[in-house]
């Protein structure tokens, strides 16, 4: 009898050394998740940038543990109102989104919230909305500062006499951060423009004219020819153009190809798209602003992590980023120049591209 019980505990120690096991080895291996679906909202698949954020968002996530439900919205707000409508009726986790339009979500998200599901806004700020939890981005200020100082720098205002023409291109007037790239580009070149060194010909230099509706390669590219055709048509220099991301950079190197004849300008741009890194490569666009997606994607990885597990998401401003309804809790990732002499180390060296991708 003795010797029977003896046996019994020691299978039920070796069965609870198993378990004990199985669960360690489960939280090795990143099966954290378990059988929560986490809901990813991307605005388009128009522009390469944010292919690259759904894919990068959806690889990580699954690879610490989690079900992912990925959608794009095709840039229209309605078709981006019904996907969340969907995913909150079918009981996701929590919701990471980039709005189309920041303050177009209001409505919908006050479902998520009655339904205790948390929301990250993802690199666009959502607006006018308390169903807002975190919001994860590049610091979009230091963007513009960024292109702004590039400028200064490639003109070099601060010492030459000037005056130099400049033109200003920014992205959607409903794109929050469109207005905080603008912002700081603008306030380190408005001090030059106020003094005469910086000339604006066209005239357009407030936010809502110089903005391009759904960041269109188009809509950019019209309105600079239009530009070039009214003002520089004569031969007259244009020094720089201001385009706050790739796509409306993409728009102006077309409308300088298309009908400009003087000295190739200065040209800023966003987001190290394929195309434009070929036109930095040949000389059409002089910088991008890098934001590596692997980062962001990662950082919102571990914010979910946090969330899911009953705790606070990680962040690193509690001032600056207010939605009309307070302050939302955010981290920010750093952006980083790339020109035509570091884009090699930073894109390909680093895995995001291949040579061969940008030939």
């Amino acid at each position: 009898m003795k010797k029977r019980l003896i046996g019994i505990l020691l299978c039920i120690l070796m069965a609870a050394s198993v378990l004990a096991a199985c669960g360690k080895k489960d939280e090795e291996t990143g099966s954290k998740g378990g059988d929560k679906t986490i809901g990813v909202c991307m605005p388009t698949k128009d522009l390469q940038r944010w292919n690259q954020d759904g894919e990068n968002m959806e690889k990580q996530l699954k690879a610490a543990g989690y079900k992912v439900d990925l959608q794009y919205a095709s840039n229209d707000v309605q078709t981006q109102v019904s996907q969340i409508e969907n995913m909150i009726a079918n009981d996701v986790s929590l919701l990471v989104i980039a709005s189309i339009e920041g303050d177009s979500l209001g409505t919908v998200l006050a479902q998520a919230k009655e339904k205790k599901i948390p929301v990250i806004a993802y690199d666009r700020l959502i607006m006018n909305t308390d169903a807002v939890s975190y919001y994860a981005t590049f610091d979009n200020y230091m963007v513009g500062t960024k292109q702004g100082e590039y400028i200064e720098e490639a003109l070099d205002l601060k010492n030459a006499a000037g005056p130099f023409n400049i033109e200003l291109i920014t992205g959607d007037p409903g794109d929050n951060n469109a207005k905080y790239f603008f912002d700081g580009a603008m306030d380190v070149l408005n001090p030059y423009i106020d003094s005469g060194k910086l000339v604006v010909k066209s005239g357009q230099k407030d936010f809502a004219t110089v903005a391009t509706a759904s960041w269109s390669t188009e809509n950019a590219q019209t309105r600079i020819e239009n530009i070039i055709s009214s003002f520089y048509a004569d031969g007259t220099q244009l020094h720089a153009v201001m385009a706050s991301n790739d796509s409306t950079a993409l728009g102006v190197a077309n409308a300088l190809t298309a009908s400009y004849t003087g000295e190739w300008p200065i040209l800023t741009g966003q987001d190290c798209d394929i195309a434009n890194v070929k036109n930095m490569k040949a000389g059409k666009q002089s910088m991008s602003i890098f934001k590596d997606t692997r980062d962001l994607a990662t950082q919102v990885v571990k914010m979910v992590d946090a969330i899911m597990k009953g705790g606070d998401a990680p962040v690193n401003d509690t001032k600056s980023y207010d939605n009309g309804k307070g302050i939302v809790p955010t981290y920010l990732c750093e952006p980083v120049f790339a020109d035509a002499n570091n884009y090699k180390e930073l894109l390909i060296d680093s895995g995001y591209y291949t040579e061969d991708q940008l030939k």
